[in-house]
């Protein structure tokens, strides 16, 4: 039986205005009822200030159940980032919604009060670049210059076809660079012009790049493409939807725990589907960094 939360036991939800569509206020709307039926207190915020000053109270925390990310996969991210070591819960209202994809989370307001009730959590690991942390994954290259120009030029919510009207953008001004890579304590470097480090298999778009990564064993994936020609890229690709590209002997693939990726000149990075500056770029796992109220049905 879960456990009865105490008189002052409360919830956080915060939600992001830009994520989804008029379904977000509905889904909310239906945690909160739902919540306060559990004899939870629930405080909504979209100011993200407001938000770290409340919980920088130390009876606030102590009494706070946990936090519901309202939004796409960045507002899982900033969460998890902003308050580290707070269990989360995931109310899917975004584009790709790729973390509780994985997790097989509940859709509803609903389904995440039950989950919320019921108390149970699932580890994972997070992914460290400094004092950044990413669930799921990191990129350095063609795809992060796709993130950084969408979100250059986002307005509102981003839809599928806004993903695809920036690849092209990209397809055509991006110049390849060459990067090299290296795994844990390896001394010789890797080299490609597209370095994917995952820690999940699922990615955006539907795609798997490692079909193989679990998110829970404390090592990440890399997936580095070592060619950068239009005709290659396009090869890529279609080897990528078939999932067929680890047969390829011009892509790479390594597990490691820490990852160092340099470039001559600055190359676009971006971490679990926002921008993340430039090379170089150093990567070390957080095992079961990551605590997510999780279905127990």
């Amino acid at each position: 039986m879960p456990d009865t939360p105490s008189p002052t036991a409360w919830v956080a939800v915060q939600h992001n205005p830009t994520s989804g569509n008029g379904r977000q206020a509905r889904k909310i709307l239906e945690l909160v009822r739902c919540l306060r039926r559990q004899g939870l207190r629930v405080r909504l915020f979209r100011n993200r200030a407001r938000m770290a000053k409340v919980l920088a109270s130390p009876a606030a925390r102590q009494s706070l159940r946990g936090i519901v990310a309202a939004g796409g996969d960045g507002t899982v991210s900033d969460v998890f980032n902003r308050f580290p070591g707070i269990p989360i819960a995931i109310l899917p209202c975004g584009t790709e919604n790729l973390l509780s994809r994985f997790l097989k989370s509940p859709t509803s307001g609903r389904g995440v009060a039950a989950a919320i009730q019921q108390g149970t959590l699932r580890r994972l690991d997070l992914c460290a670049v400094g004092e950044r942390r990413f669930a799921l994954m990191a990129s350095a290259g063609f795809d992060a210059d796709v993130v950084h120009r969408m979100t250059a030029a986002r307005v509102g919510h981003i839809t599928r076809g806004t993903y695809l009207r920036h690849i092209w953008n990209s397809w055509r001004k991006y110049v390849p660079v060459r990067l090299e890579v290296w795994v844990d304590d390896d001394p010789q470097p890797l080299s490609g012009y597209l370095a994917i480090v995952t820690n999940l298999p699922i990615y955006a778009l539907g795609l798997q790049l490692a079909p193989a990564a679990r998110g829970d064993d404390g090592q990440a994936d890399l997936t580095l493409f070592q060619r950068c020609s239009t005709f290659q890229m396009l090869r890529y690709l279609y080897k990528v939807v078939r999932v067929a590209h680890e047969e390829l002997k011009d892509v790479v693939l390594r597990r490691g725990r820490r990852f160092r990726i340099v470039s001559e000149v600055p190359v676009p990075v971006q971490m679990d589907g926002d921008p993340a500056g430039w090379t170089p770029l150093e990567i070390e796992i957080l095992p079961g960094a990551l605590q997510v109220f999780v279905s127990s049905n």
